[in-house]
């Protein structure tokens, strides 16, 4: 798997990071989604630069010109619900995508510190041949990942496979590169480097859903 981490390289990216991160930010629910949206928008274009274009030539008001135009046809699958903003952010750039939607959640044990991941609902075109995007913005453990790449595979097998994410913790972006295809390629705006004994990204941010909307029971 190739990993394109954006924060290698010092651009206004970081500052959307940054006010992600920043509990005394962070509480502007709106902020964060746009922020999160943005970043969205970002790893979009980065990942664009990777797609099939062909020329096509159509007429302006004054003369014919030609044009370079994406000939993928691609499909973007977000996990809910902590993922629709950055879908959001994806779908301002891929504007012709067709769109899936997966819920991936953990059911903690009881002890408080295990958990599993469940797979429940699932909406999505066919994928055969398709240019996959699967958008998360928290890659912590990478098993959420997984378990809807696995749900996916009845699908139809992708052309290509690109994961989108925020934030990543290396253990995650481990597990990836074990287990998905080769030619995968992750967008990923900061990968951190460890986990705490709940699965949490360290440092991180904190919950990304509840952030964006609200509280959970």
């Amino acid at each position: 798997m190739k990993v394109h981490n954006l924060s290698q390289t010092h651009s206004i990216l970081n500052h959307f990071i940054h006010q992600l991160r920043d509990e005394s930010v962070q509480q502007d629910r709106m902020k964060f989604r746009r922020n999160i949206e943005r970043i969205g928008e970002i790893l979009t274009y980065e990942m664009s630069k990777t797609f099939s274009y062909s020329p096509q030539t159509f007429q302006t008001p004054l003369a014919e010109t030609t044009s370079h135009l994406c000939q993928d046809e691609i499909v973007v699958c977000s996990i809910l619900r902590a993922g629709i903003p950055l879908h959001n952010g994806i779908l301002n750039y891929l504007d012709e995508a067709d769109n899936a939607f997966i819920s991936a959640f953990r059911k903690v044990e009881s002890n408080g510190k295990d958990f599993e991941i469940v797979v429940e609902y699932l909406s999505s075109p066919s994928l055969e041949g398709k240019t996959l995007v699967l958008a998360d913005p928290m890659l912590a453990t990478g098993r959420s990942m997984l378990n809807v790449y696995k749900a996916l595979e009845k699908l139809g097998q992708p052309k290509q496979t690109h994961v989108v994410s925020v934030i990543g913790a290396q253990p995650g972006v481990d597990l990836l590169e074990e287990h998905f295809p080769e030619d995968t390629q992750l967008w990923i705006a900061a990968v951190d480097d460890t986990l705490n004994e709940k699965g949490y990204i360290i440092p991180g941010l904190g919950d990304a859903g509840d952030l964006a909307f609200g509280k959970k029971l």
